[in-house]
């Protein structure tokens, strides 16, 4: 192999690399950072709330979070199709006490076939009441 053409060769390749370097520092990261701290609402025990994916409601009076944290799975029949079970969707919830620093995870069913519509933990019931088409909103009720 000739020098001329070896020094060439490795002249593009540091041109390649540091291009590439460059763009992680204009905000295109080649390897995903942490997640995005999820957004809070505030919510009043009792009446129904919905959260968007990765969302949390903090629920007022009370020591506790509830946040929609994945859609586990989903059978339920799509729209404009004629299925004979109706199906369902189970859904993640991260379930926190912040100031004791206890948390819990729990599956609720959409449906009520296969698992729990509900569960308990620091004193408070979390019930699944609804899923959007689609799974990207959770409505739940908090008692």
């Amino acid at each position: 192999m000739d020098l001329p053409r070896f020094v060439a060769g490795l002249f593009a390749f540091a041109v390649v690399t540091v291009g590439a370097g460059s763009s992680v520092a204009a905000g295109h990261p080649a390897v995903p950072g942490p997640a995005p701290a999820p957004s809070t609402v505030s919510a009043p025990a009792g009446p129904d709330v919905t959260l968007r994916l990765g969302q949390e409601a903090a629920v007022q009076g009370k020591d506790l979070t509830v946040r929609y944290t994945r859609l586990v799975a989903d059978s339920r029949c799509r729209p404009g199709m004629q299925c004979i079970w109706q199906g369902e969707a189970t859904l993640a919830f991260l379930l926190k006490q912040p100031g004791r620093g206890e948390s819990t995870t729990a599956e609720l069913h959409s449906g009520f076939r296969t698992g729990p519509q509900a569960t308990s933990f620091a004193g408070s019931r979390v019930e699944l009441v609804s899923v959007s088409e689609d799974g990207g909103e959770a409505t739940v009720r908090i008692s």
